[in-house]
């Protein structure tokens, strides 16, 4: 995805874990339609990096704060 700054450490390591997604119809539409709006030329990159952002905006969230 061009114009998002990727985390250096994720991008140096070597990915060797495979997952598998499934989606339906109107799933894969939506995907295809944001991938050709937004001329996504890494379906996989892109994927990964939502997932990740995700993840970790949760786990942000999750974390306890001082004055909880």
């Amino acid at each position: 995805m061009e114009g998002v700054s990727s985390n250096r450490k994720f991008d140096k390591e070597q990915r060797k874990n495979r997952v598998s997604i499934m989606l339906n119809d109107s799933e894969m539409r939506a995907l295809n339609r944001f991938c050709d709006h937004y001329t996504v030329k890494n379906r996989s990159r892109l994927i990964r990096e939502t997932l990740m952002r995700a993840i970790l905006k949760r786990f942000d969230k999750d974390n306890p704060t001082l004055f909880d």
